[in-house]
């Protein structure tokens, strides 16, 4: 039996071993267990640790799905109800630095007493009902998400912010049955080996978290998905509104301004905005002791309403902060533009915005700049597929490692399996840019591409003495191989190095994580 004395690191360990071992088998292993009974077994965890699915409909939840923009979407949501005075609930993944992240209460990641005090009351529950319920554990999102569930509850937050883990329809967040408004995001293709290959398939996942007679709010999509999302909604009994341009709403005074840099943003803060307004609309209805109902006009969609924006909802969209998403971090000569895109559809948008921004930060200083890609993408990712709009930011290098902070705290597996996937990374890297056949031995600037054994090997050298950087304990200060010294002459004599991080969320939280080190911390 857990002792709830066990320290958070202990916890981390025990829900580590939740997930099927990391074996090649294991898309397979995660297709099956969320295909089949996915609800019914998370329901079943929930009762087990002594809540029952009714109790989740006092949590007053607003459920977002997509395959891009959901984070940034609540994120905005939550920022507007949180400056409006209501006490928040916010369940999010994946997380950068701290997995406590995921759970969120007024904006700020559970406390670690917390955290580990549910954790182990709910494992223990969990492992002493196991038997009666055939040896049925949770993965790891289902049990944070009845975790979450459980703190929200025992917080008695005014408002629940849910974001979609995968897909919808049977994604463990889908157990809610009466939420107040559902949002979705922008849609394309991601997690095909679960969800399916069309951009219809997956449209049908996301559509399917509508709830009968709960509005539901929809970005402009393709319409192949905008056909699926309606059919969806008319089946449900779901009235369905598509938003509007963020133009098209009434602001007194200066333009909005958006927390969150990059164009894409100004669809998500109107689909935002619309489940906010929807929400403090019943949310009014109900203290002024009225009804509300919606009737679903047959087969038609609606046109969000564009409303004037109150001042608050004006200073919660530009108050909003969401880590790692088009993040721009400065230190010294070296500039991080971090941004965790990992399929088709963000990857773009990573590339439009750090064109634009990278332009803008460059002082004209003399040496120029050196732009380095920093990449990892994970096992289910098409990374040759991603890395051909990355090609046209013109990079001097591509730096590839394993999403690791420091190698030696890596078990062999996977440290043997994240290293083979950033060679093949190279190599392709090296196809498409024409390194592999020395295409353009006459530029101006060296290109090259290259492998290191973790995030902190590669942020040490492309700082090349610049930052103090704790050093990767695998990875001397000093590289004793001369031609990567060698190679790095163009970055010690630039005057600006520009670092794109992307293609993992979880890279770029080491990269977060890094700075964060003791003793020598990045001075930021």
């Amino acid at each position: 039996m857990a002792s709830q004395s066990m320290t958070e690191e202990d916890a981390l360990r025990t829900l580590h071993k939740l997930n099927p071992p990391n074996t090649p088998l294991w898309l397979e292993e995660l297709k099956k267990r969320y295909c089949q009974q996915t609800l019914d077994n998370t329901i079943n965890f929930l009762e087990r640790i002594g809540l029952k699915v009714e109790d989740l409909d006092g949590l007053n939840i607003i459920h977002v799905a997509g395959t891009k923009g959901k984070g940034s979407t609540c994120a905005f949501t939550e920022q507007i109800l949180r400056s409006h005075g209501f006490r928040t609930g916010f369940f999010s993944s994946p997380h950068l630095v701290s997995l406590r992240e995921r759970i969120r209460i007024n904006g700020q990641p559970i406390g670690e007493e917390l955290f580990t005090q549910h954790f182990w009351q709910i494992y223990r529950r969990l492992e002493e009902t196991k038997d009666a319920h055939g040896g049925l554990m949770p993965l790891q999102f289902a049990f944070l998400t009845v975790l979450a569930f459980q703190v929200f509850l025992e917080q008695k937050v005014d408002v629940v912010v849910l974001e979609v883990g995968l897909g919808g329809g049977y994604d463990c967040t889908n157990i809610v049955r009466k939420p107040w408004v559902c949002g979705i995001s922008s849609l394309g293709l991601d997690h095909i080996y679960v969800l399916g290959d069309t951009v219809e398939s997956i449209a049908w996942h996301k559509g399917s978290i509508f709830k009968p007679g709960v509005p539901a709010f929809t970005l402009k999509q393709s319409e192949g998905a905008m056909a699926v999302l309606k059919d969806r909604a008319i089946e449900i009994g779901c009235p369905l509104w598509v938003c509007p341009d963020l133009e098209d709403y009434q602001v007194d005074g200066d333009p909005l301004e958006l927390g969150l840099a990059g164009e894409h943003q100004r669809f998500n803060a109107s689909l935002a905005l619309q489940l906010s307004h929807t929400w403090l609309l019943k949310m009014k209805s109900l203290k002024d002791g009225r009804c509300t109902s919606t009737s679903v006009e047959n087969g038609r969609l609606l046109k969000g309403p564009a409303f004037k924006l109150s001042p608050v909802m004006v200073k919660g969209l530009a108050d909003v902060e969401w880590t790692g998403r088009a993040q721009i971090l400065k230190h010294g000569a070296v500039t991080y533009f971090l941004d965790g895109a990992h399929n088709m559809l963000s990857i773009q948008v990573c590339v439009d915005w750090f064109k634009a921004v990278s332009a803008q930060h460059e002082s004209g200083a003399s040496g120029g700049v050196v732009k380095v890609l920093m990449l990892y993408t994970t096992e289910e990712r098409d990374a040759a597929a991603l890395m051909k709009p990355l090609v046209q930011c013109d990079f001097d290098f591509a730096v590839f490692c394993p999403n690791l902070v420091e190698s030696c705290h890596a078990d062999q597996e996977t440290f043997d399996e994240k290293i083979s996937r950033s060679l093949d990374n190279e190599k392709s890297w090296r196809r498409y840019t024409g390194l592999e056949e020395n295409l353009s031995p006459g530029a101006e600037k060296r290109r090259d591409a290259l492998v290191f054994p973790s995030i902190l090997s590669a942020l040490q050298w492309i700082a090349q003495g610049r930052d103090s950087v704790v050093a990767d304990p695998a990875f001397p200060v000093s590289p004793a191989e001369p031609s990567i010294t060698a190679k790095a002459a163009p970055l010690r004599d630039a005057a600006e190095i520009h670092v794109l991080v992307t293609g993992s969320l979880h890279l770029v939280g080491g990269v977060l994580k890094v700075f964060q080190l003791p003793p020598k911390k990045w001075n930021i």
